[in-house]
């Protein structure tokens, strides 16, 4: 039986680091065999290729080069780590996936939702997540949170528009595609999160018909 992938989506400051640990352990403590990745990255290649997109130095750096950096390591770890994995019946869960692109690479720096399709079926695969969890809150609140956390990397040190249609442009996609996405209220203290979070998982792994 081939695997899920499950993705974790959200602006700056969402808490995806946390929910992605929580999301992991709770499918484990459920006998699920799960791999965790994150994009852009999950691979030597991919890695090599988050460093020149994250490089604050590199500000000059133009939307369509961008735009395909993201899916230049993306099409790398699909092949390499994701298609193998739910090929082998294992569950996948990637902080971050296609879904990203349309938020920042189309809905933040302009690129048409057509060609981020385009990307998506060739170097992507056409690989759709069974599972999006976008974790949703107001861009001061996220920026005031992503600021604690050091040094900001090139993206991060956008402005507040940018971020404003990022969120807009993942909201739109939330609303579209309502079977797969679960809109969790990152706002709200932690533990309100958290198990917002593994009650959404718990359904999930319900519904994929996994023991309990």
């Amino acid at each position: 039986m081939n695997g899920k992938l499950i993705t974790l989506e959200g602006g700056e400051g969402a808490g995806k680091s946390t929910v992605l640990e929580a999301v992991r352990a709770e499918l484990a403590a459920r006998g699920i065999d799960v791999l965790v990745t994150r994009e852009p990255g999950g691979t030597p290649a991919g890695e090599a290729m988050r460093a020149v997109l994250l490089d604050p130095q590199l500000r000059g750096l133009c939307a369509e080069s961008e735009l395909l950096l993201m899916f230049a390591a993306r099409a790398q770890l699909v092949r390499e780590v994701v298609q193998p994995a739910l090929a082998a019946g294992r569950w996948v869960l990637s902080d971050r996936f296609t879904d990203a692109s349309y938020a920042y690479q189309g809905g933040g720096r302009g690129q048409p939702p057509a060609r981020i399709a385009d990307l998506e079926r060739w170097a992507a695969a056409g690989l759709v997540p069974d599972l999006t969890l976008l974790l949703d809150l107001p861009v001061a609140d996220g920026m005031r949170r992503a600021n604690g956390r050091g040094a900001a990397d090139r993206i991060e040190m956008e402005n507040a528009e940018f971020f404003e249609r990022v969120r807009r442009a993942y909201r739109e996609r939330a609303a579209a595609e309502p079977r797969r996405f679960r809109v969790v209220d990152a706002s709200r203290p932690l533990a309100d999160v958290l198990a917002d979070v593994r009650a959404q998982i718990g359904g999930f792994v319900a519904r994929s018909g996994v023991p309990a």
